[in-house]
């Protein structure tokens, strides 16, 4: 995903539904994740709101969601690209009882080449119990 630097204060909670997809309000959905007053119970759950926070712009837990041996130094968001849609295309894993998921989705976003969807095959894995982006899964 697009990235420049991004040293401004934190974006405030949006309002209106999240941009996960779920139809929910943001505050009761990826919102709780991205504020720390709830984790990500799957993998899905985990990658729907690592999108979210690509879309409100919120670096802290992208960085905070990344697993430690591939956490980048710096995350560098670019302000001009807008996500603006996701949609999960697959799941291998990545539940409540499993420590590894597969997940497979595109992300839709406009920027000023105009719109454009990212394909994506994501690894995740529990890291001290809570799930985290590894990598791309790379056949």
């Amino acid at each position: 995903m697009a990235r420049r630097d991004s040293r401004s204060a934190p974006r405030p909670d949006p309002v209106g539904v999240c941009p996960c997809g779920q139809g929910l309000p943001y505050g009761d959905c990826c919102g709780r994740l991205h504020r720390g007053a709830a984790q990500a119970p799957t993998a899905q759950a985990l990658m729907r709101s690592r999108y979210a926070a690509f879309a409100v712009g919120d670096r802290d837990y992208l960085l905070h969601s990344w697993h430690s041996s591939t956490r980048p130094a710096r995350l560098i968001l670019d302000p001009g690209q807008r996500w603006t849609g996701l949609e999960v295309v697959g799941t291998e894993q990545g539940g409540l009882f499993d420590s590894t998921g597969t997940v497979e989705f595109r992300a839709h976003y406009r920027d000023a080449a105009g719109a454009a969807t990212m394909t994506e095959r994501s690894r995740f894995v529990r890291e001290d119990g809570r799930w985290v982006y590894l990598d791309v899964d790379r056949p």
